[in-house]
């Protein structure tokens, strides 16, 4: 007959050691080599930023600031990243007026705003925000307000006429792209040109 062999913590349990012993010493930190330079450092960040995210030289600058790379370090790597073209604001700025665009609707005073905040050239953005032109921009801000139209039924027309205009507003059109366009959606709706008139003009 076997007899069952009593463990220390339990019947037919192992005691399991406070720590891994694999019988093999632990490496010193000189043995694991000398920590990575400022430009490995950068590398790594740079990289693991950019994955599956575009950014802009200025966003990735400031990024390795934050992270107390040096000066000379990060830009010796960002042009490195320019080079090969990891990093490039013009392609940024043209994927992100394409973008904006048609997702959100801004017109082109909103996106250049934005890209100035990205750190994207001033030459650049022109660029990039003359994809669009003066059509493009009033066709959008039409389906803007077409969509927009049914919330504001049962409104007065002057708080109407504000909502809507307020809206396109707040996405970069200027003041005369928005009156025009809301007035001539209310006019195939049904308003009277004529009441629509006496509003208008005080916007």
């Amino acid at each position: 007959m076997t007899r069952r062999t009593e463990w220390p913590d339990g019947p037919g349990r192992p005691e399991r050691p406070d720590r891994p012993d694999s019988g093999a010493p632990s490496l010193s930190r000189a043995e694991q080599g000398p920590p990575p330079g400022p430009e490995e450092q950068a590398r790594a960040i740079c990289l693991r930023l950019l994955t599956g995210t575009p950014r802009t030289r200025k966003q990735l600058a400031d990024a390795l600031r934050t992270r107390g790379i040096p000066d000379d370090a990060a830009q010796e790597v960002l042009s490195r990243f320019e080079g090969v073209g990891l990093i490039d604001d013009a392609a940024f700025a043209e994927a992100w007026v394409e973008s904006r665009h048609h997702s959100r609707g801004l017109a082109r005073r909103a996106l250049a705003r934005e890209l100035r905040t990205k750190g994207v050239d001033s030459a650049l953005i022109d660029e990039a925000v003359g994809q669009l032109d003066a059509d493009q921009e009033e066709r959008t801000a039409r389906e803007l307000v077409e969509r927009k139209l049914r919330a504001t039924r049962g409104l007065d027309r002057e708080k109407r006429i504000r909502r809507l205009a307020g809206m396109l507003a707040r996405k970069g059109y200027s003041e005369g792209l928005a009156l025009r366009v809301v007035r001539r959606a209310l006019e195939e709706e049904g308003e009277d040109p004529d009441l629509l008139e006496r509003h208008l003009p005080d916007l």
